[in-house]
């Protein structure tokens, strides 16, 4: 391993100067510049690289932030991770990822490993997290920075970032209307799961304004599940159970995006055509909503955004600490959009 020593004999300085130089320290101002590009070439010619352990023992900084992920197969993670790491490359952080995979367990283990690592914040990935008083309180007693995506909170010292559920359901349900659909099924989401309330909120607050008769035989919920990815086959058993009702719909209100998928596999199956026949909305825009077949009309999260959005409350919970000063936890609710592709269409 190349050192500072090495670097100080082969540019001709001192090791002090060497070191001002190349951790940038304070006094590394008075150091004239020629003298300071002739230790980087010297340093790059070397191939030295900082110490990066031993410089955080000495400043008690480890510019590492845990990221834990409830469950990693589930879709709407993956542009919300892109968004987190780009966000934590652009100001030099290191993220710890861990995949909790919906289990307690797994979860306190992992928030003390990574507080073992002297992570300097947190963020959590929590779309598909039945979250609860208890698990709240692991968080709280951390005591370093936390930002939560894809969770409403009701807390003065973790912060949230999520979608306006609540708008994004009003405007889904709109769109049906807007194409002439009055007879529309609905598939909510699991009573335990906290975007369930809000995007069921939205749909009556739209149906009461404008006049539209919710069919109670045509709304089905989502069973409780820790597997994001069974919502496929609950989608489409979901759909199949409708079918046979033989009670007439022409569009479908998914909860999400996965569960969209499900119902129109059973659509295809039954001989229904989507959306000649039947029309279908989800809610998200996970990555293959563009490419599935048809593709799919759905309420956009903006999830990256969203990524970033956290990371960027989190760097500043960071820097409130560094500075010894108290920040409040910071709530944002961010604006779905509607994206139209092939899955809706005019009521023939």
């Amino acid at each position: 391993m190349v050192t500072i020593r090495d670097v100080a004999k082969e540019s001709g300085f001192s090791s002090t100067t060497v070191s001002i130089v190349l951790n940038n320290a304070p006094l590394a101002r008075y150091i004239p510049a020629t003298t300071k590009k002739r230790i980087e070439r010297a340093a790059k010619k070397l191939g030295y690289r900082p110490n990066l352990f031993a410089r955080s023992l000495r400043s008690k900084r480890s510019h590492t932030v845990g990221v834990m992920v409830f469950d990693m197969t589930d879709p709407f993670c993956t542009l919300v991770l892109r968004g987190i790491q780009n966000s934590l490359y652009q100001s030099s952080f290191l993220p710890i990822l861990t995949d909790v995979q919906n289990e307690r367990s797994r979860f306190e283990r992992y928030l003390e490993m990574l507080l073992d690592r002297r992570v300097e914040g947190l963020i959590v990935v929590a779309n598909w997290l039945f979250l609860d008083i208890n698990l709240l309180a692991d968080l709280e007693k951390s005591s370093i920075p936390t930002a939560i995506i894809g969770c409403e909170l009701n807390t003065d010292q973790i912060s949230s970032v999520i979608v306006d559920n609540e708008v994004g359901a009003h405007i889904a349900i709109e769109h049906l209307y807007s194409l002439g659909h009055r007879k529309i099924a609905i598939i909510r989401g699991p009573k335990g799961l906290t975007d369930s309330i809000p995007r069921w909120k939205g749909i009556r607050s739209f149906a009461k304004a404008s006049g539209l008769e919710l069919d109670p035989r045509l709304i089905l919920d989502l069973p409780e599940s820790r597997e994001p990815g069974a919502s496929f086959d609950a989608g489409y058993k979901l759909t199949e159970e409708l079918i046979k009702q033989k009670r007439p719909f022409s569009a479908i209100m998914a909860f999400d995006d996965v569960t969209a998928f499900g119902t129109i596999r059973a659509l295809a199956k039954a001989g229904i055509r989507v959306p000649e026949q039947c029309s279908v909305i989800g809610f998200d825009d996970v990555a293959t909503s563009s490419i599935y077949s048809p593709a799919l009309t759905t309420i956009r999260q903006p999830l990256e955004t969203m990524g970033g959005m956290a990371v960027g409350i989190m760097l500043d919970g960071i820097n409130a600490v560094l500075e010894k000063r108290e920040t409040p936890a910071l709530h944002r609710k961010v604006a779905p959009e509607l994206v139209v592709r092939e899955s809706t269409h005019a009521l023939l």
